[in-house]
């Protein structure tokens, strides 16, 4: 569109055109505060973003020093446990440690019930021979013979 058609005035080959172009320069000029405000602003926040991952770069850094130190204070421990955990490992894939369980659940069941019976049994004959000792001709019921036989 000619800003000048209205006015009466003729029409020069160009002019049009410089006129567009130094009214979209003026426009850029406008928007050129705003622009370079957003620019620093984008900048601040980067030189924020950046400080931030310094401080994580350089705390990441101490720790994998730290790291680095305890692992070589435990590196030569645990090569030392190593001959012993692989002697451990062939006593673990013996076929007898599966039947383990097995063997505990049955001493469990079976023998645990016949101590506990053996135990039950020596406290009756600690009582009756205590109890015989008292009756017994020529003793006086010390206090000894009425302790349980061990």
């Amino acid at each position: 569109m000619d800003p000048l058609r209205g006015l009466g005035l003729p029409r020069i080959p160009g002019l049009s055109e410089l006129v567009d172009v130094l009214q979209k320069q003026t426009e850029a000029m406008a928007q050129l505060p705003r622009t370079l405000a957003d620019l620093n602003s984008a900048v601040r926040e980067l030189i924020t973003a950046t400080r931030v991952a310094t401080e994580t770069i350089t705390s990441a850094q101490r720790t994998a020093e730290r790291l680095e130190g305890l692992v070589d204070e435990l590196e030569e421990p645990v090569r030392a446990l190593r001959p012993g955990l692989e002697r451990v490992g062939r006593v673990l894939d013996d076929p007898a440690v599966d039947t383990l369980p097995d063997t505990l659940r049955t001493v469990a069941d079976d023998l645990l019930p016949l101590v506990h019976g053996l135990r039950q049994a020596t406290d009756r004959v600690g009582t009756v021979a205590g109890l015989l000792r008292r009756r017994a001709p020529g003793t006086r019921g010390r206090p000894e013979d009425d302790a349980p036989l061990a």
